[in-house]
């Protein structure tokens, strides 16, 4: 496998990276990108030229995973999303060596700051499905994960939880916030 910036002019390789979006995100979060139409929109957003697009490729060019991210805060502070790696290649050190790799190339584009949000909406963590008023950050200080929700990747990737939004997804439904700072 290697990290390659995403073959955006490969039309075999988009529909690969779109396919595998939807089937990435269907178990927790199929609303997200509910078809391949939906897929394909967002790889386009995310290979525009102001944004970074990185793609892990096997051997035979076959996508395995992808991840994008787009400045915000001018060139300081970017956000990644999304990272889709495909199920049955979960585990295997893919999604690590997209997140490095995306790190990389943000601190060379100037970034200090990757951040992300993390939703839950089918109850994943101890946060989905209570009511985190008023003492949202009383809860976030003991989240617990339930059911395999990525907050635990990223925080394994060095990333800390910074927040969370209440109701972002409807009612018990929160978005979980963690960042990582870049450059030391």
């Amino acid at each position: 496998m290697i990290i390659i910036p995403f073959p955006a002019h490969d039309p075999n390789a988009i529909q690969q990276a779109a396919a595998l979006l939807t089937t990435a995100f269907a178990q927790h979060w199929p609303k997200a990108w509910p078809d391949l139409d939906a897929a394909l929109e967002e790889l386009h957003d995310c290979l525009e030229p102001d944004k970074l697009c990185l793609a892990a490729v096997d051997e035979h060019g076959r996508v395995l995973g992808w991840i994008g991210a787009q400045p915000a805060y001018g060139l300081t502070g970017w956000e990644l999303h999304p990272l889709a790696v495909d199920p049955a290649r979960q585990g295997e050190g893919i999604g690590r060596a997209l997140v490095a790799s995306l790190e990389e190339a943000v601190r060379a584009r100037g970034g200090v700051t990757l951040f992300l949000g993390s939703d839950d909406e089918d109850g994943m963590t101890s946060l989905a499905g209570v009511d985190l008023y008023p003492e949202v950050t009383r809860h976030l200080q003991s989240i617990r994960n339930l059911k395999r929700h990525p907050y635990e990747f990223y925080q394994k990737q060095g990333y800390t939880v910074v927040g969370v939004i209440p109701d972002a997804n409807g009612i018990g439904k929160p978005d979980i916030w963690l960042a990582k700072r870049l450059i030391s």
